[in-house]
């Protein structure tokens, strides 16, 4: 069977993807026929085309996030059926397309009060909130936490959910608008890194104490820097690189007086079992049911336009999440 997709043959700038006819096989045992109705835009897939990122073999499509319907089963599948409104996050990556082909236990059920504007907008980045808040550092009453990024897609959830577990959020932002939704969505103190230094503002903030985590998505620009944040046993939480890789850390050299820690999670560590993925799909639920954290959409676009929402993405102007509609 055939359907359109967007490919990329070579890594570079968003020019390289192309809207193309890609073959798709029936669905083996085990395995569901998925027609995709919304796709969500990840600085993953941005990354993998730039060459960033490691880069499944040439040509493929990119894109790990959607909501779809299930239109076939294979043999063994009991737990969907055609016309299930589902959601994924998940490798091989392949979302960029019209219809495509999954394991059934990489799938989600979609509640009928999840809708899949919001589903596509959330599964892959509100998981990612959820383990950063609740698995790579347990944030709680009483802790103050550095979130870079705090007005993106992911950095929006991370901020909303570390305030609910009543930590007091410091974000960061790169201009005035991003401020005012960073601090609509869990804030309680804006830095605006291109006006101040943010290392300064958060020695001011602790009054010299230091932070016990800070979450980075941003990388190069940033990463040195909130080492300079961090408490004596603070943890730097490396978990995206939008303006590029840190330097090379020279481990000895660094101040003998503090013991940090470093890590640098992954989204398919954490929902590798599928009692994990569930689980992590549930609590994100719950929390947009409750309104404990809530989503204003970055951007829409037509899939064969995916182009477009990659240079909206890489501008840095984007307020919330970018999705695609085949």
């Amino acid at each position: 069977m055939k359907t359109n997709a967007i490919r990329f043959h070579t890594v570079g700038d968003p020019d390289v993807l192309r809207w193309e006819e890609v073959e798709v096989a029936p669905p083996g045992p085990g395995e569901v026929l998925l027609r995709n109705v919304v796709i969500g835009v990840n600085m993953k897939e941005i990354g993998e085309r730039q060459g960033a990122y490691p880069c499944p073999p040439l040509p493929t499509v990119p894109g790990i996030e959607a909501a779809a319907v299930v239109v076939e089963t294979g043999a063994g599948v009991s737990e969907f059926k055609p016309g299930d409104r589902v959601c994924y996050a998940t490798v091989p990556t392949g979302s960029y397309c019209e219809q495509r082909v999954l394991p059934a236990e990489r799938l989600i059920a979609l509640p009928d009060d999840i809708s899949d504007e919001l589903a596509a907008a959330t599964i892959h980045k509100g998981m990612t909130a959820r383990y950063l808040v609740r698995k790579t550092f347990a944030v709680g009453a009483g802790h103050t936490v550095l979130v870079h990024a705090a007005a993106g897609g992911t950095g929006s959830l991370v901020c909303q959910w570390a305030k609910h577990l009543g930590a007091t959020v410091i974000g960061t932002v790169g201009s005035a608008h991003k401020a005012d939704y960073a601090r609509a969505h869990g804030c309680d103190h804006i830095i605006n890194y291109s006006e101040e230094d943010f290392v300064a503002r958060v020695r001011e903030i602790t009054d010299g104490a230091g932070l016990p985590v800070v979450y980075d998505s941003v990388g190069q620009a940033t990463f040195m820097q909130s080492l300079e944040c961090l408490d004596p046993f603070g943890l730097m939480v490396l978990y995206g690189i939008a303006s590029g890789h840190p330097p090379p850390l020279e481990l000895m050299k660094f101040d003998i007086w503090k013991s940090y820690f470093y890590t640098r999670p992954s989204f398919f560590a954490h929902t590798r079992r599928r009692e994990d993925l569930l689980a992590s799909a549930a609590d994100l639920f719950a929390m947009l049911r409750s309104g404990a954290i809530t989503v204003d959409i970055g951007g829409r676009f037509a899939l064969c336009d995916a182009a477009s929402a990659h240079r909206k993405v890489e501008s840095r102007d984007t307020i919330g999440p970018v999705l695609l509609f085949p």
